[in-house]
């Protein structure tokens, strides 16, 4: 038996992601886990936002059907609190902004229409800050981690070459297992990468919607106290 053929039968017949971790160089490995750890916490943002954007969209919709149903917007606010939900407290910064200016008489409905809708826009603009707080993460993985995974592949495989010169060989077996090792970084980076960036332009369009669906509650609401004004 020829030593080529000795070598192919002693190469294993599949990849194996754990052999390749732990025979891999010790600053490969730390990027290896380092994507791990990002690709975990990608993916317990991405379960725990679609969560809850769903409990939020489902909260929001029944606040807003009792809300308008309500004939005291002031007593429903103060009865059924903010809830965690970002319509009750946009509603909250309204009634609170119109009791201020109503405890004497109105000289100027424009500006206190004003005031109104900057109140509820300033509280709209919390909630968008506040849902997409965590989704900078996800941008931050999905534009860093391969070139993170690339720097573990670029380095394995100057310690391949490394090894050519410490063995004074170019053959292929003794450089094959550190350039797999070190590709192998690169495929964690982009498993850690794609899903973060779908996931980031997916829940950033969710959160347009609801920052839209908010700024449509206020508009209407800003409407409502529009025509008090014009019946006081």
């Amino acid at each position: 038996m020829t030593t080529l053929s000795m070598l192919a039968a002693a190469a294993p017949t599949r990849l194996d992601p754990v052999q390749l971790f732990l025979d891999a160089d010790i600053v490969v490995q730390l990027v290896m886990a380092g994507l791990l750890l990002a690709s975990v916490w990608v993916w317990t943002i991405i379960v725990s936002f679609s969560l809850r954007m769903a409990t939020l969209r489902k909260r929001t919709i029944a606040y807003e059907t009792d809300f308008w149903q309500a004939d005291n917007f002031d007593r429903f606010t103060s009865e059924r609190g903010n809830k965690d939900i970002p319509a009750a407290r946009v509603a909250q910064a309204a009634v609170a902004e119109w009791r201020k200016s109503t405890k004497t008489a109105v000289r100027d409905p424009e500006a206190l229409r004003g005031r109104i809708a900057t109140a509820m826009d300033s509280q709209i603009a919390l909630e968008a800050d506040d849902i997409a707080e965590r989704l900078n993460f996800l941008a931050t993985v999905g534009a860093v981690a391969p070139f993170v995974g690339l720097f573990g592949t670029v380095w394995g495989i100057m310690n391949s070459f490394f090894q050519i010169g410490a063995q004074e060989s170019s053959s292929l077996a003794v450089v094959a297992p550190g350039i797999s090792e070190a590709l192998f970084a690169t495929a964690i980076g982009l498993f850690a990468a794609i899903p973060a960036v779908i996931a980031y332009n997916r829940f950033s369009h969710r959160v347009d919607r609801y920052e839209a669906r908010l700024q449509r509650f206020a508009d209407k609401l800003s409407a409502t106290f529009s025509r008090q004004l014009e019946a006081r």
